[in-house]
């Protein structure tokens, strides 16, 4: 349902909690650090894991969507949006994007030129038009170059475009969003209100991995703590 107002929404659509291996975030504590940046709403998308996800979208219904990210057979990352099943770690691309739509939810393809994770690229013209969504900013993007060839893979294949924090720490969260109007948290309303949106964003130190490695190390020792 969209405002008659003209109200609007910024959406961080891709973001980590303790969920995932590599962070230690309270997730109550990343909703709250959202809206303290004035994000009205987040994805959160654990890396191979959806529990987090859905019982904050349980709890916090209009200010959360569910996600999963998900690492892929190829090792490049897929997230599906609005998923209630978690889909194992190293289905095959074209498999979890086929996983993610039988599962009434959307598909979001991030950072799809980094390295490593985004498989430089070589995976993102194969994966283009199965996807609704493509990442064109993402805030821990190095270099953050990076991105401008993801923008170009959206408007050639005629996607839609998302843009995430990617956050693995409270600070991060609200480095990129869209506004878009405001509308209901249910999957074709955000595809409609993407096809409106305008994306910001700001890159990230590069110092900000840091933490990611740390959260891996206290997580494999946790005496640490």
């Amino acid at each position: 349902m969209s405002d008659p107002s003209g109200r609007t929404l910024r959406l961080d659509l891709h973001n980590h909690t303790r969920g995932s291996w590599d962070c230690l975030s309270d997730p109550e504590a990343l909703l709250e650090a959202a809206r303290s940046k004035g994000i009205d709403r987040i994805g959160i998308t654990d890396h191979n894991c959806i529990e987090v996800a859905l019982e904050m979208h349980d709890r916090f219904p209009d200010q959360v969507i569910p996600g999963e990210e998900v690492k892929t057979k190829e090792g490049i990352d897929v997230i599906g949006l609005f998923i209630k099943t978690e889909i194992p770690k190293g289905t095959p691309a074209e498999e979890t994007c086929r996983l993610i739509r039988e599962d009434g939810g959307i598909v979001y393809l991030p950072h799809p030129f980094a390295s490593g994770k985004g498989g430089g690229g070589r995976f993102a013209e194969a994966l283009a038009p199965l996807v609704d969504i493509v990442e064109v900013f993402n805030a821990r993007m190095h270099p953050g170059r990076l991105n401008d060839p993801a923008e170009e893979l959206a408007v050639s294949h005629n996607r839609l475009k998302g843009a995430g924090s990617d956050a693995h720490t409270l600070r991060e969260i609200g480095g990129a969003w869209v506004e878009v109007p405001f509308h209901d948290n249910r999957p074709e309303d955000l595809l409609g209100a993407l096809a409106h949106g305008r994306i910001h964003g700001r890159t990230a130190p590069i110092w900000i991995h840091l933490a990611s490695t740390w959260a891996k190390v206290h997580k494999m020792l946790p005496g640490l703590g």
